[in-house]
């Protein structure tokens, strides 16, 4: 069986495990630019271990981000990044960057500019109904994605992680339920997935075989209208079929519709509440229960879902979702999956690969009660970390 501890192949580059932290919003970059407080978080889940980190959440736009305050590609953040970059190398790891545009789930109040989503929509963060872009428009986000790409190699980063999930743009328009258009960018998947497609086109054409490219791809939006396994699945094999990415991360969940759907165990409803703006807040408090519902918590939650993918693609896959102990790494690689995801377990032990290696038997210490989610908005962090 496949050691997840061994060197392992990504595209170009060579992983020193197969293990990869995957891309969790870190609150660290007040005014969206790299800041000594993200490098020191990169550099010490590089130093406990990890194969490849990935920084999240680096916005092709500025409208593209959900709030004001995170990282967007511009010439004055290429500094920050080389520094970022040179320091998880000098930790023997290899770094990703997320590239994306948020779409509908963008807050237009923090980031000063309307909201972009495939249909007409309300955006109840800024009050306001979202923009519906033509097809020039999208023809600059995808561009906008391959000149961030070609940024991301010029300050050292060894891979770029397409975000094609949680109902950001890319994934928003493969949602039958948020994708009412009429014209080719809308209907039949086929329609809905060009988009995305356009944009790993793109993307491979612009940084070759230089870096690694992967995506983070939707299985399910967790809505009843929304994107679900068998049409995933489709789009995988596109994907696989043109070559343009080297290893898709499979999830779920809809930042919009469901966001608690990807991140099982409890749901912080009352701490979500507390960060957030009026009105929000006290819509919150009303309809809390129905929008941040609670699934029960159980290792490799995700695993026979994305098995379902694993069965009809010869794709490298990325298992994300309950990945808590050497057991279940073992478990994802006996069922093919060529590397393993962890986020909230690193955010509690940054150090839990190396534990894991040395200990076989250490499970990951944190108890999934998501209390990290609503410190997103502060400074991304484990309440219970000492």
């Amino acid at each position: 069986m496949t050691d997840p501890f061994e060197p392992a192949q990504l595209g170009p580059i060579t992983l020193r495990n197969r293990f990869i932290k995957a891309a969790t919003f870190e609150g660290r970059t007040p005014d969206a630019l790299v800041t000594d407080d993200l490098i020191d978080f990169h550099r010490e889940i590089a130093a406990g271990g990890i194969g490849m980190t990935t920084v999240a959440y680096c916005a092709v736009a500025p409208e593209g981000r959900t709030d004001g305050f995170q990282l967007y590609w511009r010439p004055e953040a290429l500094d920050g990044f080389a520094r970022l970059t040179q320091a998880v190398h000098a930790e023997g790891a290899a770094v990703s960057a997320q590239i994306g545009h948020a779409g509908p789930v963008a807050n237009p109040r923090s980031t000063g500019a309307r909201t972009l989503a495939p249909s007409r929509m309300f955006q109840p963060l800024g009050m306001q109904f979202c923009k519906v872009p033509d097809a020039q428009r999208l023809a600059t986000v995808v561009q906008q994605h391959a000149d961030a790409a070609r940024m991301a190699v010029e300050v050292g980063f060894d891979a770029v992680e397409i975000h094609m999930g949680h109902n950001y743009l890319l994934s928003s328009f493969l949602s039958p339920g948020l994708n009412r258009r009429k014209d080719s960018y809308g209907g039949p998947l086929e329609n809905r997935a060009r988009l995305a497609l356009e944009t790993a086109r793109a993307v491979r054409e612009a940084v070759g075989n230089r870096i690694a490219i992967t995506a983070k791809l939707n299985m399910d939006d967790g809505a009843k209208t929304g994107l679900h396994v068998e049409e995933a699945i489709q789009v995988a094999k596109w994907l696989e079929a043109e070559g343009t990415v080297d290893a898709l991360e499979l999830t779920v969940g809809s930042s919009l519709l469901n966001p608690m759907y990807l991140f099982r165990g409890a749901a912080p409803r009352k701490e979500f509440a507390a960060v957030m703006p009026q009105p929000v807040r006290t819509g919150l408090k009303l309809v809390g229960k129905g929008f941040i519902k609670e699934y029960p918590y159980r290792d490799a939650y995700l695993l026979e879902k994305a098995s379902k993918v694993r069965a009809e693609v010869k794709l490298p896959l990325i298992l994300l979702g309950g990945v808590t102990s050497r057991a279940v790494s073992d478990q994802a690689m006996a069922a093919g999956f060529q590397f393993v995801a962890l986020g909230r377990a690193l955010l509690r032990e940054p150090d839990l690969i190396n534990r894991m290696q040395a200990e076989p038997e250490h499970v990951s210490l944190c108890s999934h009660c998501n209390l990290c989610m609503p410190t997103i908005y502060t400074r991304t962090r484990c309440v219970e970390r000492p």
